[in-house]
């Protein structure tokens, strides 16, 4: 992909042309947007917390690298300066509700909002998995109507603003939860998290038998 043209000031950018190889990225990252999708809402409806951890681990990880390739590409300029109404946003409300009765006791945890200006903040991996959900299915819509530039948009936008964050705290989260439960640390955890941990060293296993 090309860099960006210098261009006068006060003069709105050109536009991102849709060519061949744009288009191959987009449905790539569309096909990533759509598996994650799938992925959460079937471990909110299994409600399995020994199951939900690995597998949310493993989609906040590729999904994070999906927004770490829209993060690296430049800017992407869709035609109009203005959004094209989609609809209204998928209600998740369900999601969020069943997310945090499976995950429980892990659900709730602590992260540094920026490491370059430290400050902790706390929040829900119910709150912060929906949130993502909401950002990914909005450039969905975009995508499946054809407006390829415009997800890409959304998508990259969204990644920089917002989800990509909160995909890199939750997958740091997860990763806590497996390494207290893999390491067996005594670190001041609570026991009920860790108890909900070791599930993951056994459901997985024995659902493969």
């Amino acid at each position: 992909m090309t860099v960006d043209p210098e261009v006068g000031a006060g003069a709105r950018p050109e536009p991102t042309v849709l060519d061949p190889d744009l288009a191959e990225f987009a449905a790539q990252i569309a096909d990533h947007v759509e598996s994650f999708l799938v992925a959460v809402n079937a471990v909110a409806r299994e409600g399995d917390t020994g199951r939900a951890i690995p597998i949310l681990l493993l989609e906040m990880a590729q999904i994070s690298l999906t927004g770490a390739r829209l993060g690296a590409q430049i800017d992407f300029r869709p035609k109009a300066d203005h959004q094209p109404d989609v609809g209204m946003e998928s209600d998740v409300d369900d999601l969020r509700r069943a997310l945090a009765e499976a995950l429980g006791p892990v659900n709730a945890y602590s992260y540094v909002l920026d490491p370059y200006d430290p400050e902790v903040a706390t929040s829900l991996l119910s709150d912060d998995v929906a949130s993502i959900a909401t950002d990914l299915e909005n450039g969905l819509r975009h995508w499946r109507r054809g407006d390829v530039v415009e997800a890409l948009w959304w998508w990259q936008f969204s990644y920089v603003s917002s989800w990509g964050n909160l995909a890199g705290a939750a997958l740091n989260a997860l990763w806590s939860v497996v390494h207290h439960a893999r390491l067996d640390v005594d670190d001041p955890v609570d026991a009920a998290a860790v108890a909900a941990a070791d599930e993951i060293l056994v459901q997985p296993a024995e659902a493969a038998d």
